[in-house]
This record gives structure tokens, C-alpha cells and sequence, in this order.
């Protein structure tokens, strides 16, 4: 059975950090999750309109396999911009792949659309690249949930989106994730105030609310705009996995998005879900602890995506959870 670690975060793992920064003027941010060390990474994509970038360093032919750090953003493609600044200040800092003379950090990043919510694309320069490092600056073990980083310009489908993040311990095994809600589909029921994942609520995490008395009219569902979405995540654990195992936890974890939105994975969503193992536990039986792991990772997202608008507050006219 598995617990919330102390913080109930990502940050739990030992050696993940995480810092945000934002533009409050347009309504957007940035997110990383930096790591002590580099990391085992793979990344496991299901939505139909991703946004990200070197992701294919960590495929099973590239030669890296590895990451120093995941950027996630707003600014839908031009938020990509703030890997850079990511990988300026890890390079200041001394890391990064050497090639001969020169560093090269390995930052995998992925976007969601928050284009709309604030006053639109008036900026004289783009402001990504900077939030980028300012974010990888402020890195630490506690961070501002709901409105802050990447989570600032998103909403969940009628309501206002955030980031997120849950913990999870069995045992030596840590599992964390953090999300960046951004969804089409909604992760409240018809009508309700209640959460899809409320039956895997730890320590009353999103208000305590229980199931609900009834699954309301599913057809009433209203979607937002079908180029506005897109849910980041970010598993991170302490075990030891090889590219395919961790690989294999993040096509696992993308089940703690379908547990706690409804629809997901759609047409226009880059859903995506990054995972980073910091190696720290050797895995005694792989099979049956990848799969504890893989049930411990799900859970997780699910809860810190649920987390996310929960910690939401009502922003640029976009109503909050708690404004239900």
C-alpha cells in the first residue's frame, strides 16, 4: 500500500527541484523540473497535436537517452523558446553532455496553448527564453501550485486550470508527478462539483468531497475550444530503470490522465507525459515492481492534475473550481 511522501510532490524523489516563472501581463509561464544529475528520460506522446522539443534524444536509437532537466511552457510553439534559457543556465552551472570543449544540456520540452486567455500574441519580444531561466534559477524542493508557472494561462475545460503535483511511497520506491492541466475535457462530472479521480484523493488533497451522488446528463458535457488544450506531465521516481522500463512507466502513467479527465487524448490535445529516473533503488523483481511502479505513477498524475485546478483561483474571467 502506498503513502504521500512528506511534500506530497514531485520533489519528493531526492534530487528533483522544481521552479516557476510568469508573465502576469500575458498571462503565461514556465515550468521545470530539474534533476541533481542526468536522468534516465523517455517520453511517451498521445496527443494528436503535440508541441515539443528534443524529445527524440531519448529514443530508443538516439544516442543520449538522457536528460538534465524538462522545460514545460505556455505560449503554445513559441513557448518552446524557453528550453533555451533552460539550457543557458544549466551551461552556466557546468552542465551538460561534453563534446569536446563544449557542454550541451539535454532539455526535452513540451507546450500547451494559453495563447487566448490573456490579451493575445501583442508582445514586442517574446518573453519564454527568460522565463525559461528564471524558472531553472528558482528551482527548490517547494514551489507554488495552481496559478503559477506553465499552469498560469490554462484552463480545464469551462474552469480555470493549474499545476499540480502528488507523491506516492511504497516501500524504498518513490514515484512523484506534476502536471500542468490544460485539458479540453472536463475533470469534474456534469453538473458537479466532484472530481472524476476523487476516489483516489489522499489526506483530503482536492477538497475532500467523496463520490458523488449521481454521474449527472454525460451528454451536457461542454468542451472549450478545440485548439486550446493540452495536459503536461512529469513522473520522476528513485528507482533504477533501464530507457525501455522507464519507457514503459510513462505509456502507464498516460492512464492517470484518462482517470481523471474525460475526453482525453483528442484530436488537438499534445498530451504528453516525460519520465525521469533518478536510479537511486535497484528494482529486486523489474516485472512486478514496473508494475507497482506503473500503478503508483497513474495514480499519481491523476491526483496532480485533479490537484492542479483545485489549487486553481478564478483568472482573466475564467472561473475556478472554487467558484462552482
Amino acid at each position: 500500500m502506498s503513502r504521500p511522501g512528506p511534500l506530497n510532490a514531485i520533489t519528493d524523489v531526492p534530487g528533483i527541484t522544481v521552479g516557476n516563472a510568469e508573465d502576469w501581463d500575458l498571462i503565461t509561464g514556465t515550468t521545470v523540473v530539474l534533476s541533481e544529475k542526468p536522468l534516465v528520460a523517455a517520453a511517451d506522446i498521445r496527443g494528436g497535436a503535440p508541441g515539443v522539443r528534443d524529445v527524440e534524444a531519448l529514443a530508443p536509437l538516439a544516442s543520449v537517452q538522457q536528460a538534465h532537466a524538462v522545460c514545460l511552457s505556455g505560449g503554445s510553439a513559441f513557448g518552446l523558446d524557453a528550453a533555451g534559457g533552460v539550457m543557458d543556465f544549466l551551461r552556466g552551472n557546468g552542465v551538460g553532455v561534453q563534446v569536446g570543449a563544449a557542454q550541451v544540456p539535454i532539455v526535452p520540452s513540451a507546450i500547451i496553448f494559453d495563447l487566448l486567455i490573456g490579451p493575445g500574441p501583442v508582445w514586442e519580444h517574446p518573453p519564454w527564453w527568460q522565463l525559461g531561466r528564471q524558472a531553472a534559477g528558482q528551482a527548490a524542493q517547494d514551489f507554488a501550485l495552481g496559478n503559477a508557472g506553465a499552469g498560469l494561462g490554462a484552463t480545464a475545460g469551462q474552469i480555470k486550470g493549474g499545476l499540480g503535483t502528488a507523491s506516492a511511497i511504497s516501500k524504498e520506491l518513490i514515484v512523484g508527478a506534476l502536471a500542468v492541466a490544460n485539458p479540453v475535457g472536463s475533470v469534474t462530472m456534469p453538473g458537479s462539483r466532484h472530481f472524476w479521480a476523487w476516489a483516489l484523493e489522499q489526506n483530503s488533497e482536492f477538497g475532500g468531497l467523496g463520490p458523488p451522488e449521481d454521474l449527472g446528463d454525460l451528454s451536457e458535457m461542454k468542451l472549450k475550444g478545440s485548439s486550446a488544450n493540452t495536459t503536461l506531465v512529469v513522473v520522476a521516481t528513485n528507482a533504477s530503470l533501464s530507457w525501455s522500463e522507464a519507457g514503459r512507466l510513462a505509456v502507464m502513467a498516460q492512464d492517470g490522465l484518462a482517470r481523471a479527465i474525460r475526453p482525453v487524448h483528442a484530436p488537438m490535445d499534445g498530451d504528453s507525459v516525460f519520465v525521469m529516473a533518478t536510479g537511486e533503488v535497484e528494482l529486486p523483481d523489474p516485472m512486478h515492481c514496473l508494475t507497482l511502479l506503473g500503478m503508483m505513477a497513474g495514480d499519481c498524475t491523476a491526483r496532480a492534475i485533479t490537484r492542479g485546478v483545485y489549487e486553481a483561483k478564478a483568472l482573466a474571467g475564467v472561473p475556478a473550481w472554487h467558484d462552482l
